[in-house]
């Protein structure tokens, strides 16, 4: 339980839009909370462990291939993109900046 403390107390200042607990609460109730985290951890690091689908959620913000380039242009993330289309990983019912799913 000791390296999850570490890891919880070297977290950043921060929160992230799936989990918007602050991080200064998780610090102060960490001795509550340590028993449910480790076994959280302990759980997904098991080859059989499995998470809840509400843990397995992220927020991924796509990075411009440079800095320089238009971020309203679609062909800037067009790996990503097609990653995504390729893998299923779009929303089914998501037709913004997506081709051929106009809602006209």
């Amino acid at each position: 339980m000791d390296e999850v403390r570490q890891i919880v107390m070297a977290a950043p200042v921060k929160s992230s839009s799936l989990d918007p607990v602050p991080t200064f609460l998780l610090r102060e109730s960490i001795d509550v909370i340590l028993p449910f985290l480790t076994v959280m951890v302990n759980a997904s690091l098991r080859d059989d462990g499995c998470l809840p689908t509400s843990q397995k959620m992220a927020v991924v913000t796509p990075l411009l291939k440079k800095a320089s380039l238009e971020p309203q242009d679609l062909k800037n993330y067009k790996q990503l993109m097609d990653y995504l289309e390729t893998n299923g990983l779009l929303p089914s019912l998501q037709s913004a900046y997506r081709r051929h799913h106009s809602t006209e």
